[in-house]
Order: C-alpha cells, then sequence, then structure tokens
C-alpha cells in the first residue's frame, strides 16, 4: 500500500488512525453516561500540566503527557469532590473546572513566551527568572502552542508505538471491566446493591477517559480532542441499539476519520491534519443523522409521505 510506503504519512496515518479507534471506544461510555462534556474539560485541563511539565525540566513527550494527565485527573477529582459536597450540578462544576484550568494553562505559556522576549535583551533578575530562564528558551523552541491545536505531522514510528501500546493497555481495562461499567452506566442503584465499588468505578473510568485524552492533545490538541471523543459515538448511535456494538462501531468510525484526516492532510499539503480528523469525522455525524435507517432524517421524512 503506498501510505506504508510512505515514510512521512505511514506513522500519521497509523497514529491518527489508533487515537481515533480509542478515542471512540473509550468516548462511548462519556455519552451514555451523559458526560460527554467530560472529555472537553479533561484537555483544557490539562494544558497547565503541560506547562508545569516542562517549567520543571519535563522534555520528552511522556514526561509531558505525564504532566498532563495529572491536572486532567485532579480536575476531574475536584469537580466530583464539589459535586458530591454540595448543590452544584455537575456541568457547572465542570464548566468551571474547565475554566480555571484552561485559563491558568493559558497564563503559564504566554508568561513563559514573553519572558524568553523579554530575556532576549536583558540577563535574568531574580532567583525565579534564573530558575525559568532556560525554561523559557526551550519552551519557544520546542513550541508548546502545539498542545493547543495539535501537530499531528510530527508523529514519527517511535510515537505510534507508544500510542499503541499505551492504546492497548486502555482498552484492555476497558474490555476487564465491560460488565461493571455497563451496569453502572445504566443503573448505579443496582450496581451498587450487588456490591460494586461505584466510587472506584468512576475514578478508573474517568482515568481512562484523561489517559485517552492526553494520548492525542500532542497531535490533534486540546481544542480538539474532545470532538473526537464524543462525535464517533454520536455517528455510531444513529445506527445501532446495543452497547457492545455501539463501542465497536464508534472505535471503527473514529479509527475512519483519523486515517481519512491523516491521508487528505498529507495530499493538500499545509492543511493541519487534527483540524481535518474532525472535519472528516462531522460529516460522518452529518450523514449518519440523515441517512440512517430508522432515525435518520431522510428515512423519516419518507416514512411520513408514505404513511400519508
Amino acid at each position: 500500500m503506498f501510505i506504508l510506503d510512505n515514510p512521512t504519512l505511514r506513522p500519521v496515518a497509523l497514529g491518527l488512525t489508533a487515537i481515533g479507534v480509542l478515542a471512540g471506544a473509550v468516548g462511548t461510555f462519556a455519552v451514555v453516561r451523559r458526560q460527554s462534556l467530560q472529555g472537553d474539560a479533561i484537555s483544557h485541563a490539562a494544558l497547565p500540566g503541560v506547562a508545569l511539565a516542562f517549567m520543571f525540566g519535563g522534555r520528552s513527550p511522556l514526561m509531558i503527557l505525564l504532566g498532563a494527565a495529572v491536572t486532567g485527573w485532579l480536575a476531574m477529582s475536584l469537580v466530583k469532590g464539589i459535586v458530591s459536597r454540595s448543590r452544584v450540578p455537575f456541568d457547572t462544576a465542570l464548566a468551571g473546572a474547565l475554566s480555571v484550568f484552561f485559563g491558568f494553562g493559558l497564563v503559564l505559556m504566554t508568561y513563559l513566551r514573553k519572558l524568553n522576549e523579554v530575556l532576549s535583551t536583558r540577563p535574568a533578575e531574580g532567583m525565579l527568572e534564573e530558575w525559568l530562564e532556560p525554561h523559557a528558551r526551550d519552551a519557544t523552541k520546542h513550541g508548546l502552542e502545539k498542545y493547543l491545536f495539535g501537530q499531528a505531522a510530527f508523529l514519527e514510528d517511535a510515537d505510534v508505538t507508544t500510542i499503541v501500546a499505551l492504546g492497548a493497555a486502555i482498552l484492555a481495562m476497558l474490555a476487564l471491566f465491560w460488565k461493571q461499567f455497563k451496569l453502572a452506566s445504566f443503573d448505579r442503584e443496582f450496581a451498587a446493591s450487588l456490591g460494586f465499588p461505584m466510587r472506584a468505578l468512576d475514578y478508573l473510568m474517568t482515568s481512562l477517559i484523561v489517559f485517552t485524552v492526553v494520548l492525542g492533545l500532542q497531535f490533534v490538541g486540546v481544542v480538539l480532542m474532545s470532538a473526537l471523543l464524543v462525535a464517533p459515538v454520536v455517528a455510531a448511535r444513529q445506527w445501532v441499539d446495543r452497547l457492545g456494538v455501539l463501542c465497536l462501531l464508534a472505535g471503527i468510525i473514529g479509527g475512519v476519520a483519523g486515517f481519512a484526516g491523516a491521508v487528505i492532510g498529507h495530499q493538500r499539503s499545509g492543511l493541519p491534519a487534527g483540524p481535518v480528523v474532525v472535519l472528516a469525522v462531522t460529516a460522518i455525524v452529518v450523514a449518519s443523522i440523515l441517512f440512517a435507517p430508522r432515525r435518520g432524517l431522510v428515512w423519516g421524512s419518507k416514512k411520513v409521505r408514505v404513511s400519508g
């Protein structure tokens, strides 16, 4: 195949396909639990973790993504704590955490960039500037802004190996706790009566979503990663009813969108692959809403004409 023979396109296509499959499968539970904005909050809350990991010497993608995972998980823990100890609704707490963490991340990244500009004209003053000077220069050189919108074009074979390995571990956990996740998503009271540890299951599901988000953060970006979690599930839901089939089909749709985004972005040089992936999955969503049997708008309009 021409993709496997192309050393530039191959890692991008394989990496985005793997991220799409993973996001579609894991995002299924975010949607069926009516917590679709959870992925959006996690992706935005991960931004300060990226900046803080860099400020404390993290340079490898693994260390930076670990920092992103920590702040993403902290944000969701904070949301769950607020909801359980107050009358604040889940979506309100989620929106608050998203705004605060994302704003904090932007402040840190902007400060590092501005500090580098200042230090280019004068020497560092004070302990803080002296400590931050090498990090500010490296932040500008490495381009931390790529985590906002992603840079899938820089995917390498080593990145694909990491994505596939960690993605396989996440999917294995999803399969291992499938029965518990399924029951907890549709009938929490019954699951609790059976002795299932509901809080632990919630944190485990949140952790899987966090790692899925941060895994695609560098290549799809903070702003767009949430769409890759939700859109494949929305499209798949128009076609199927069973949870297992929904999860499988959402993964396939996410993988197809990732593959299509990589190929189109490569053929149309200059188009970033991340946004093209989101546009591809959006096109699948629109087609599914229009043409899916039984639920599609076109199908429904035909039934109205026949019955009339």
